[in-house]
């Protein structure tokens, strides 16, 4: 079975960083992609930043310069690292994996989340 698990949310002040992290049980490879996303209460879960199969990342606007999406292959593990850190960041952040089978075929699978909290 497919897991993965977030760490690293917590609650910190707005200027402030955190680094989260999503280990997965999966190899992370040219086979995979992988994303975090975020769901603040009664909004809709949106996208924060993924990354491709081919390494190639992508960030929604408003994280563009503060945010950092990363892997560590060898660890099976992508980070996120947030900077600049705003009271409108607060939401739960979940971690994304698409596995690719060879005919190209993907299928997306969800960890449970980690909350963050900014306090202003």
């Amino acid at each position: 079975q497919v897991q993965l698990v977030e760490s690293g949310g917590g609650l910190v002040q707005a200027g402030g960083s955190l680094r989260l992290s999503c280990a997965t049980s999966e190899i992370i490879s040219s086979t995979n992609a992988m994303g975090w996303y975020r769901q603040a209460p009664g909004k809709q879960r949106e996208l924060v930043a993924d990354i491709t199969r081919g390494g190639t990342t992508n960030y929604a606007d408003s994280m563009k310069g503060r945010f950092t999406i990363s892997r560590d292959n060898a660890k099976n593990t992508v980070y996120l690292q947030m900077n600049s850190l705003k009271p409108e960041d607060t939401a739960v952040y979940y971690c994304r994996l698409t596995l690719f089978s060879r005919n190209g075929y993907g299928v997306d699978y969800w960890g449970k989340g980690t909350l963050v909290t900014v306090s202003s």
